[in-house]
């Protein structure tokens, strides 16, 4: 999408460009992608993901019956992954308050800061819902990890700075959504595949929105923008990286395919920065030029950390069926 000019006021430079500067110049992307993403969405019934008939009273003051791991259907590292997945989702009234507060409540970026939020919120609801009506997970500690997690907020990693955070979201909603589908591929459950599938839908939509939003603000701000990008890249952590027992938990994500660093390397970043060809861009002044050499210098170090962790993996992964 072109800018239009007097939008840019004649200025370039990256001190020019300020996030109050930012936020109104690429406010006609953010409603032209708001209007594309509002066209191709499509209304879903969270209830619908769920097997309701499967549902019976806990224990405790309804005096069901106690949670035990037979009673679930879902893998081992499916039950991981989806309280992961779920406390993740969970913190939403915390990315709601970042995204509002660096985008704003009025206009093009209130109205979509309001619709994703609304969108995240039933990923939540569903995946709860699911998780409680099937037992797949034991729903004490997942409330005890809610309350610990939640307690704790979130804070971003990208120090309030608007192109720090909307290059953070590009890549984080395609991981996110790398993640879910992963989970459900593995979960051994059909109907948790299901719903997955069907949020790992609304993810990508979300990823495609900042993309291209990223994409107009290299348009805008190459420097700036690219440093920005640099910054989220090689620092870059999932927002669930607070909760509780999540390094023990990534680690048999990683191992079980959900998600580690090839799947980063290969499925997230690559894809973004390709799309974008951040790597190939031209125009850039002394500290774009360091940040996108930076930037491949990572990415090329990272590549061989995966290859590192392939290597292994499938050693584990051998000593394990060994031992049947």
């Amino acid at each position: 999408m072109t800018i239009a000019p007097d939008r840019l006021d004649g200025a370039r430079g990256q001190a020019a460009w300020t996030d109050a500067r930012l936020l109104y110049a690429l406010e006609e992307v953010v409603e032209k992608e708001l209007n594309r993403h509002l066209k191709v969405a499509k209304e879903w019934m969270p209830h619908e993901y769920v097997p309701w008939s499967d549902g019976r009273n806990f224990d405790g003051v309804l005096d069901g019956e106690a949670w035990a791991p037979d009673q679930s259907k879902v893998t081992s590292i499916g039950r991981t992954a989806l309280v992961v997945n779920l406390l993740t989702e969970d913190n939403l009234p915390s990315y709601h308050h970042e995204i509002a507060t660096l985008f704003g409540r009025d206009g093009a970026w209130g109205t979509w800061v309001h619709r994703w939020t609304a969108e995240e919120g039933r990923h939540g609801i569903v995946m709860r819902d699911y998780l409680l009506t099937s037992r797949a997970v034991d729903p004490v500690e997942l409330e005890r990890f809610r309350m610990a997690h939640m307690s704790a907020g979130f804070e971003s990693d990208n120090a309030h700075s608007m192109l720090h955070s909307v290059a953070y979201v590009a890549f984080q909603e395609l991981a996110t959504r790398i993640s879910h589908r992963n989970t459900g591929r593995h979960s051994g459950d059909p109907v948790c595949d299901q719903m997955l599938a069907r949020i790992a839908n609304d993810e990508n939509l979300h990823m495609v929105f900042y993309r291209n939003l990223l994409g107009a603000a290299f348009e805008l701000a190459p420097d700036r923008t690219m440093c920005a990008v640099r910054d989220v890249v090689t620092g870059f952590r999932m927002p669930g990286h607070g909760m509780p027992g999540f390094e023990r938990a990534a680690v048999q994500m990683a191992l079980g395919g959900i998600y580690n660093l090839r799947i980063h390397h290969d499925d997230v970043l690559q894809p973004v920065l390709r799309h974008l060809k951040v790597l190939e861009r031209g125009g850039l002044g002394p500290e774009g030029l360091a940040a996108q050499e930076e930037l491949g210098a990572f990415l090329e170090g990272l590549d061989g950390q995966a290859r590192r962790f392939d290597e292994r993996q499938a050693a584990i992964l051998a000593r394990r069926a060994a031992r049947g």
